[in-house]
C-alpha cells in the first residue's frame, strides 16, 4: 500500500509526480531542484545556495511525512557542473553528520529540470 506525499512547505511537483511515496516504512522523495516553496522563485545564485535549498525542501518533505535527515539511507544527486563537487559537499554536511551520512552517488548530466544545477533525491526507512 503507498501513500502520497505532498508538503505545502515544498514546492508542487513539476510533472505529473508527487513529492514523496510512503511504501511500509520507507519514504521515496522524488527529486528535488531549487525552488523557494514560498514564491516559486527558482535559487540559481550559487551552488551553495541552490544546494541548499534542495535540502530545505527534502527536510520539509520529510518532516511532513514524520522522517527527519537521520532516517534517509540513500540520496541521489544530479549535478551540471562536476567542478561543484566541494562547494556542494561542505551544504551537504549540514544536512548529514559524517558518522551517519546516507549511501550517495554524484552524477554529472547534461541538463536538469528548468535547467537548474543540481537536482537530489532520498529514501528514507523508519
Amino acid at each position: 500500500m503507498k501513500q502520497i506525499i505532498n508538503s505545502p512547505k515544498a514546492p508542487a511537483p513539476v510533472g505529473p509526480y508527487n513529492q514523496a511515496i510512503l511504501a511500509g516504512n520507507t519514504l521515496f522523495v522524488s527529486g528535488q531542484i531549487p525552488i523557494d516553496p514560498a514564491n516559486g522563485q527558482l535559487i540559481n545564485d550559487s551552488i551553495e545556495s541552490a544546494t541548499r535549498q534542495v535540502l530545505n525542501n527534502i527536510g520539509n518533505i520529510l518532516e511532513h511525512a514524520g522522517f527527519s535527515f537521520d532516517h534517509v539511507v540513500k540520496c541521489s544527486v544530479f549535478v551540471t557542473d562536476m567542478n561543484h563537487f566541494a562547494k556542494i559537499n561542505a551544504v551537504y554536511a549540514e544536512f548529514f553528520k559524517e558518522e551517519n551520512a546516507p549511501a550517495r552517488e554524484l552524477v554529472q548530466v547534461g541538463a536538469l529540470p528548468k535547467f537548474v544545477d543540481i537536482e537530489i533525491s532520498a529514501i528514507a526507512v523508519k
